[in-house]
């Protein structure tokens, strides 16, 4: 039997620690090289707003990956309270970023980390907040659903860590690990309170406003 040791306060039966992981490190290809962390979102820089929803959702603590322009976005967001990691090898995709982050966390003492995206502004807290309620232990394994289909964001129990950063690789992030363990995996419907678009082109810029 593993033990968990603690460093952070007391927990409190039944509100397990939960880490909320924002990956932030996409160069917004697409959007002529623009970091997706920095595109302006009611007067501040995107990443300001996943990191509210992350907290107003109750996840704590709050762990973020930068990468393209990773110092531009330190000097420009307020990232205050957040541990704030660079990935080197952003621009190889989502799963070097994963990777990144679930290290990161290793003995934050929290028993799952809440997987989030920069660029989905339109999943606000109680979405989050839905997927965070239906963790249960170290193996839960839980996403937002948007019609039935898979989405953001997605909770890993922490014993999962180790096989998703294994197994993360390119763009992938965790779809090999959820493939593989795909009847273990909680669907949580999200779509009466979220919309779940990305921030991909110019035109969908037009959703920030």
């Amino acid at each position: 039997m593993s033990s968990h040791t603690h460093s952070d306060p007391p927990v409190i039966p039944g509100s397990p620690l939960i880490a909320g992981l924002l990956l932030a490190a996409g160069g917004g290809r697409r959007l002529g090289g623009r970091p997706k962390a920095l595109l302006p979102y009611r007067g501040r820089p995107l990443v300001e707003n996943a990191v509210r929803v992350l907290r107003e959702a109750g996840c704590g603590p709050v762990h973020v990956v930068l990468g393209a322009s990773a110092a531009e976005v330190r000097e420009r967001a307020d990232l205050a309270g957040c541990v704030v990691v660079d990935n080197p090898d952003w621009a190889r995709g989502m799963g070097s970023s994963l990777r990144v982050g679930l290290t990161s966390l290793a003995g934050t003492g929290a028993g799952a980390a809440l997987v989030s995206l920069v660029d989905q502004p339109g999943i606000g807290p109680t979405a989050v907040a839905r997927v965070l309620a239906a963790y249960r232990s170290p193996t839960s394994l839980v996403a937002a659903a948007y019609d039935g289909e898979r989405g953001h964001p997605v909770l890993f129990g922490a014993d999962r860590w180790a096989d998703i950063a294994a197994t993360a690789t390119g763009d992938q992030g965790a779809r090999v690990h959820l493939a593989r363990h795909a009847g273990e995996l909680v669907l949580v419907e999200c779509s009466d309170v979220a919309e779940a678009f990305d921030i991909d082109t110019p035109p969908d810029l037009a959703r920030l406003l």
